[in-house]
């Protein structure tokens, strides 16, 4: 079998999950919903929609885990009509998932009477794309979510659908809200949850000066990426932040290193602990730093590019793996700022080539950037493209977003 047969092979065999986040009106992840395709090349789901869902439900779950696919959040899950009607509630417990009855079932006396069933042994249902009037009016008294298209629902339509609905009980999402404006139209209009990619633009301000406090967290970030990065170094940036000495401190004394002997110095500490676990913390807490009153499902997203795109450029024919970090890394910068790209990279020690592709010019560490993102939201054909610049599969693309998925949950458990 020739190499390009063993990848197609391959491709067909893995298992591509994304996952999108939904988040409360305060901007804090409540759960994701995990979305499926058989190949990466698809731009939608060519299996049958019941093998689709009964996938994600077996492999995702057993295979990769929820804690990793969702970070300890709800597990939106797609159920279609066979799904929904054959023995749903063997293949998966109650907490922590939520079922998601698609708008495509159709509605009668046996998919009310599974419902019905699934409620009374505390399964949580959500209605996907609900129209009011429409066949699913019948599982409302079943339904703990109702998941609204802002794009096809006039806005007087959904504001009186959450006055209504509220009062009994079921909390309202509004899904592919793309802005701040509609996200603020739906949040006054009585919706909880919320949908969509408004909080990965950023909203610009111009004139202020960044913080002394954030100066000190981008200047350690860049360091953190330097390959030959010293203990020395990275004591020299820690103690310009007392928040940062305070964590390392904190760490060592943690159930990871139960050390019994005085500490008499930040670089003491950091002996102790070591190069890679410094990187992977001090990683999170800066970017945690950074990113201010923003919602903190950015600095998750950060980690997961940084790492992904890393990944990837380990596979890469074209681009290499230190500086694939920093551009998914800082990839949000802008939005964490409040600032233009370029005004947020203003200062840093970044290559050229690394400041390019942050400001979208079309490079190789640019196409894995954007090969990243359009996996990490399920646009499977333009990743697949994206990737093939690079010299990369999609399965490539499925392995790196995965492993990176379990660094993601392993640095923010830290």
């Amino acid at each position: 079998m020739t190499t390009a047969a063993i990848d197609r092979a391959h491709d067909r065999d893995t298992l591509h999950i994304a996952r999108q986040p939904i988040l409360d009106e305060r901007g804090r992840v409540f759960g994701y919903e995990l979305l499926y395709r058989h190949a990466a090349h698809d731009s939608a789901c060519s299996a049958d929609g019941d093998l689709a869902s009964a996938r994600v439900l077996t492999e995702a779950i057993l295979d990769l885990g929820l804690d990793t696919l969702t970070s300890g959040h709800q597990a939106f899950l797609n159920v279609t009509r066979p799904l929904l009607l054959g023995k749903l509630d063997s293949l998966v417990q109650p907490d922590g998932v939520v079922l998601e009855v698609l708008e495509s079932v159709a509605v009668d006396n046996e998919v009310i009477d599974v419902c019905r069933h699934l409620h009374a042994r505390g399964y949580r249902l959500a209605l996907d794309d609900f129209v009011e009037g429409s066949a699913a009016e019948t599982l409302l008294s079943y339904a703990s979510f109702v998941k609204v298209d802002v794009l096809t629902t006039p806005p007087a339509a959904a504001a009186a659908l959450a006055s209504r609905l509220s009062r009994e009980g079921i909390r309202l999402l509004a899904e592919k809200v793309e802005t701040r404006d509609v996200f603020e139209r739906m949040r006054r209009s009585g919706y909880t949850l919320f949908q969509g990619y408004y909080f990965c633009r950023p909203q610009i301000h111009h004139g202020a000066a960044l913080p002394a406090q954030q100066l000190a967290y981008l200047r350690l970030l860049a360091a953190l990426s330097k390959p030959d990065l010293t203990t020395a170094e990275v004591e020299r940036l820690v103690k310009q932040d007392v928040s940062l000495s305070l964590r390392v401190l904190r760490s060592v004394n943690s159930a990871g290193y139960p050390i019994r002997r005085e500490i008499r110095s930040i670089g003491q500490a950091l002996v102790l602990l070591g190069i890679e676990p410094i990187r992977k913390w001090a990683t999170v807490w800066c970017l945690a730093g950074l990113n201010g009153g923003a919602t903190p499902e950015l600095v998750t997203l950060a980690l997961l590019r940084a790492r992904t795109c890393e990944l990837l450029g380990e596979m890469s024919t074209t681009a290499g793996s230190s500086e694939l970090f920093l551009v998914g890394l800082f990839s949000l910068l802008d939005v964490m700022l409040s600032r233009t790209m370029t005004d947020a990279l203003d200062g840093l020690p970044l290559s050229a080539d690394v400041l390019g592709a942050l400001e979208g010019q079309t490079s190789p560490l640019r196409s894995v950037l954007d090969a990243a993102i359009a996996y990490e939201r399920g646009k499977w054909d333009a990743a697949a493209s994206l990737a093939a610049a690079s010299g990369l599969t999609p399965a490539a693309l499925a392995d790196a977003h995965t492993s990176a998925l379990k660094w993601v949950q392993d640095a923010r458990l830290a």
